[in-house]
């Protein structure tokens, strides 16, 4: 059987940027041991299968897997594949704005996209889950020496280490500046012992010392977990951060926006953008979004 496939790279504005993604549209009659091989096979953060709805309000349903695993959610698949279904004709677009509903392992995600001349400009997830905090995290002296890290590197004030989920949990640990960013290195063997069995296994460092104007955060992301060494962007992460970040704003019924750069020491400069709804000092909505560019199409012979 043949089935057709398209890549595209997510978060970014231009071709060789942002995380790539696989996409086949139309993956009716794969079993799920072929769609671990698959993924296997791109080698890319992520690959998504594509089935019609099974419910009312579903538009699509898909299937998320990294080179290991299923995952039951994850950002730059989500953003991508509304791109990549709108880009190719596989959605019906309004003028201006088409929303449209992924049914995933958290359940229905919500995802606006952003039209321009009847072209797919820009894709925005609503988290399907609110943030939650995790369990308590290892000490800071463990944390800096799986990082590959001194300890003053590490902040540990209103920004501390901290785990947060918004279906896909993570480590947050805040560091002091884009030098400490770009020096990290993540000791595998440190991490086997400290996280290869911990609530949150994926390790997302930032700092508030980003590159470009306009940006708020620089970041990097690790998830051998999942078998991703490093990640240029990553959605699912970014939608948790938004929560970690709302939490430690005491400011009432507003939206809070942050710029992320994410994948810079990789050479796959990315670009999110995250946004949090509060309302009575409570998160009611976290979103993230970004551009994305198609790169390539083709068929794979399955047998």
């Amino acid at each position: 059987m043949q089935y057709q496939f398209f890549t595209a790279d997510v978060f970014t504005d231009r071709i060789f940027g942002g995380n790539p993604l696989a996409v086949f549209p139309q993956a009716e009659g794969i079993p799920t041991e072929l769609m671990l091989k698959i993924a296997a096979e791109f080698n890319y953060s992520e690959t998504v299968f594509v089935f019609p709805p099974e419910t009312p309000q579903g538009t699509r349903r898909i299937r998320i897997f990294t080179p290991q695993t299923e995952l039951p959610f994850a950002g730059h698949p989500t953003v991508g594949t509304a791109y990549i279904l709108a880009a190719i004709g596989e959605l019906e677009l309004d003028c201006h704005e088409t929303m449209i509903y992924l049914e995933e392992g958290v359940g229905l995600v919500p995802v606006k996209i952003k039209i321009q001349d009847g072209v797919p400009i820009y894709s925005e997830l609503t988290a399907s889950q609110l943030p939650q905090v995790g369990p308590e995290v290892p000490p800071i002296s463990r944390l800096a020496e799986m990082l590959s890290l001194e300890v003053d590197d590490l902040l540990d004030n209103e920004y501390y280490p901290q785990c947060c989920s918004c279906g896909v949990p993570f480590l947050f640990i805040p560091l002091r500046n884009r030098n400490a960013i770009q020096r990290v290195k993540l000791n595998l063997e440190q991490w086997q012992n400290l996280l290869s069995n911990a609530w949150a296994k994926a390790v997302y460092v930032f700092c508030f010392e980003p590159e470009l104007k306009g940006s708020d955060v620089r970041s990097r992301m690790f998830a051998p977990n999942m078998g991703i060494v490093e990640d240029p962007a990553t959605g699912s992460a970014a939608a948790a951060f938004a929560g970690y970040l709302a939490m430690r704003d005491a400011s009432s019924d507003q939206t809070l926006t942050w710029v992320i750069e994410q994948g810079f020491e990789m050479g796959r400069p990315s670009i999110l953008k995250i946004e949090a709804d509060q309302q009575d000092n409570q998160i009611i909505a976290v979103r993230v979004g970004g551009s994305s560019v198609l790169v390539s199409q083709g068929t794979m012979n399955l047998p």
